[in-house]
């Protein structure tokens, strides 16, 4: 057990229980940061995490609120998206400030504070998240795979079950490994949206417009639908225990400077990673509203943009960027979800499974009912299946964000490298702000007309 681990296990006085084993105890602190370095080579050593953490909001699950937001309103939701990824940018910022100072991921701090029966609800919420997740990317990769070699989305769905033994290979190499591919494939993402802004032209002067908010958005009932939609697919769960953990694969100095540092360049690090998944969503409901606003289209379905893309762009190169980029998408996703699988599995239950046993079991979970339901009702029952899993997440986003915003702010558990002030007041708001806007869209998908 490493010195900085012992620390952290015995620091504080505001857990129940100690911490018996570190979070993903083969990648623990094992990767080395320069003690005698510049600013650059320090902020190199912890470039990797913020881009796992960065794919989940940027999955397949979020294409379609921002297809419809774009080709029904334009320009109009962009602040929405922005507004989202700001949140996002500070609940990560304290997911990663729980795993460097206090050594517990999300659900170890969990397990360590609340009762086993409330650990253990918590645990099965996370866990209907991790697969309403994880669904949502296996059937984006799916569709992919479908549009762009034709291949049947039942068969696709079981393709994807492959990220469990690549995830294997790449983690046996080094944890480094993982997050290079990770961060190929969203410059691949990247690449693939940028130049369709290129081929869509839109109205420069309309995006800057959309970046601020409308009252609009509040009173129109339709666009504050999608409006909730953009959000609750944005914030991801998930995310949330996957960060607290992996920023701890840096064997960082065990004092309260070296936590210092390393939440400071962990946050940049996230920040950075954010705003380059800002940039593929807001390009996505950019594209669709140049692409289809413009020509009075509605579209929804990401089958349908993909078919229409060439057709309105002039360029069939436009369709095929855009599968390749859901594909990159869904498989990124899938491999920051067995993670995250893994991560929640230990911390809850303090057990340990084989990697490929625990990963095998959250892929078998998102596999089986998207095979049934496709098998069953075809492409329309995938798309359903998408809708679905965003509401699962929304259902499940407070009971991860509440416990986090709470452990950050409490001096027991973090000692003088509690949250500051402002952040703990403006964590509180989006926490209940989330609460609220999620209470909202649950009650609309089940209640409203």
């Amino acid at each position: 057990m490493s010195i900085a681990y012992k620390e952290a296990e015995h620091e504080g006085e505001g857990w129940k229980g100690k911490s018996s084993m570190p979070s993903l105890p083969e990648v623990h602190q094992s990767m080395r940061v320069p003690k005698k370095a510049g600013f650059m080579r320090k902020l190199l050593a912890f470039v990797g995490p913020g881009y796992l953490v960065a794919v989940g909001y940027m999955d397949p699950g979020n294409w379609a609120t921002d297809l419809a937001g774009g080709s029904k309103f334009g320009y109009t939701l962009l602040s929405v998206i922005l507004i989202s990824n700001l949140m996002a940018i500070l609940l990560q910022a304290l997911a990663g400030r729980l795993g460097i100072v206090t050594g517990r991921d999300l659900a170890q701090a969990c397990r360590d504070h609340y009762s086993k029966p409330v650990s253990f609800a918590l645990w099965i919420l996370c866990e209907l998240a991790i697969a309403a997740c994880d669904l949502a990317e296996v059937i984006g990769a799916a569709i992919a795979l479908n549009l762009l070699f034709g291949i049947p989305l039942i068969y696709g769905v079981i393709l994807t079950s492959i990220d469990v033994l690549l995830v294997l290979m790449l983690q046996k190499r080094g944890f480094r490994y993982i997050e290079a591919m990770v961060i190929s494939l969203m410059a691949l993402i990247t690449f693939c949206f940028v130049m369709e802004l290129i081929f869509s032209q839109p109205d420069f002067a309309a995006v800057a417009a959309g970046f601020i908010p409308t009252t609009e958005i509040v009173t129109n009932p339709a666009m504050l639908y999608i409006a909730l939609g953009i959000l609750g697919a944005t914030v991801m769960p998930h995310n949330l225990y996957l960060h607290s953990s992996i920023v701890q694969t840096r064997k960082i100095e065990p004092t309260i400077q070296g936590k210092r540092e390393a939440i400071k360049f962990a946050t940049i690090d996230s920040t950075i990673a954010l705003m380059l998944a800002l940039f593929v969503n807001a390009a996505i409901l950019i594209l669709s509203a140049a692409a289809f606003h413009s020509a009075g289209k509605e579209v929804a379905e990401i089958q349908d943009a993909y078919h229409l893309l060439g057709p309105m762009l002039g360029t069939g190169a436009a369709s095929v960027l855009f599968a390749v980029a859901l594909l990159a998408s869904g498989q990124n996703s899938t491999l920051t979800g067995t993670l995250a699988g893994q991560i929640v599995m230990e911390g809850f239950l303090n057990i340990r499974l084989s990697p490929w046993l625990r990963r095998l079991i959250t892929r078998m979970i998102a596999i089986i009912p998207a095979v049934i339901v496709i098998g069953i009702y075809g492409e329309s029952g995938a798309t359903d299946l998408l809708i679905l899993s965003q509401v699962i997440l929304s259902l499940q986003l407070s009971f991860a964000v509440i416990p986090l915003v709470k452990f950050t702010s409490d001096r027991k558990k973090m000692g003088e490298l509690i949250t500051p002030k402002w952040m703990i007041v403006l964590s509180w708001i989006v926490a209940v702000l989330i609460a609220a806007l999620n209470a909202y869209l649950l009650y609309s998908t089940f209640f409203g007309n």
